[in-house]
């Protein structure tokens, strides 16, 4: 079977709406560029009649396909099986507000086939977003690119270009659709380019994000940076650690005992030990370094016994 040209995830959560008009519009792109397609429509758990116009435009249009969820899980699982799904030798992935167009299709698939990139990221340069949401976007970006070194303006932007090896090759999960391009350079695709894309004002329904979802992005960086560096080898942070914090708290304890002993032997005026703060903040540091070199080690003792500890990336075979 010949895979077609581009595949289009599209994630909704009550998009009823808009849905006619965004395939609408996917299915006049692909054809002016005589593009092969499917827009495979995730509908998480909608409460609206979302599902009932997914099933009419899979009528109307043959190359649109549904997945439904019971309940709604949130837009990385949809992101995921929408990715399982996927047949076409581009993969895009955009949301279903209409905010994100779908004539940028043909110029982000000829980057992937033409300049190589493996995955190219829109950043959204004017954006028609409310100023609360605006704001705390940049410093969330600016964050994510400093610890991640990935040199991406809008990493949460929805539009989005894959090289199918690419989504087939990651996992997305919890809250992970904000890291793709990290997931995707740990699993080894390095070419991460960017496109400014052109950004719609809402026209139908409201955002379905709260400002809860920047604390979300900062935890999720912060397990994704750790999984990128330590998750094969968690003792490498824990044990250093917990080794470094050992012997600093174990030298002042000794060193608080030895001062004590020297005072007492050359009659100078001492205090006792147990009357000291630093020797407890000793004692305390000599039992977080304990724990850490011990959460080191059973971290790596499960990791051992992991049943992907050797599900390696295998790009080539000859």
């Amino acid at each position: 079977m010949q895979s077609l040209d581009i595949s289009v995830v599209v994630p909704l959560y009550n998009e009823a709406e808009s849905l006619p008009e965004l395939v609408a519009w996917i299915d006049r792109v692909a054809t002016s560029n005589a593009l092969s397609y499917e827009v495979i429509l995730v509908d998480d758990g909608s409460s609206d009649d979302s599902w009932r116009v997914v099933e009419e435009l899979k009528a109307r249009y043959p190359a649109v396909r549904g997945i439904s969820f019971r309940r709604n899980y949130g837009k990385s699982p949809a992101l995921y099986c929408g990715f399982a799904a996927a047949e076409g030798e581009v993969v895009f992935t955009m949301d279903a507000d209409l905010q994100d167009s779908p004539d940028e299709i043909p110029e982000m698939r000829r980057m992937i086939l033409e300049e190589g990139y493996d995955l190219v990221s829109g950043w959204k340069k004017r954006r028609y977003d409310p100023i609360g949401k605006r704001w705390p976007s940049k410093f969330f970006n600016f964050t994510a690119r400093i610890a991640s070194g990935i040199r991406l303006h809008d990493f949460n932007c929805g539009l989005k270009a894959y090289r199918r090896k690419v989504v087939k090759s990651i996992e997305v999960y919890g809250e992970m659709h904000r890291f793709i391009p990290i997931l995707a350079r740990q699993a080894g695709f390095r070419r991460i380019g960017e496109k400014v894309v052109e950004h719609h004002a809402r026209k139908y329904g409201r955002s379905k994000f709260g400002l809860e979802r920047m604390i979300k992005g900062y935890l999720d960086l912060i397990s994704v940076l750790f999984m990128s560096h330590f998750g094969r080898s968690p003792m490498y942070l824990f044990g250093s650690l917990g080794t470094l914090m050992f012997l600093l708290g174990g030298g002042t304890t000794l060193w608080i005992i030895a001062a004590k002993l020297w005072k007492q032997a050359h009659d100078l005026p001492l205090r006792a030990v147990t009357e000291q703060p630093l020797f407890y903040l000793a004692l305390l540091t000599v039992v977080l370094g304990v724990q850490l070199f011990l959460a080191g080690f059973l971290g790596e003792m499960i990791n051992r016994t992991s049943g992907d500890r050797n599900n390696y990336l295998i790009d080539k075979t000859i």
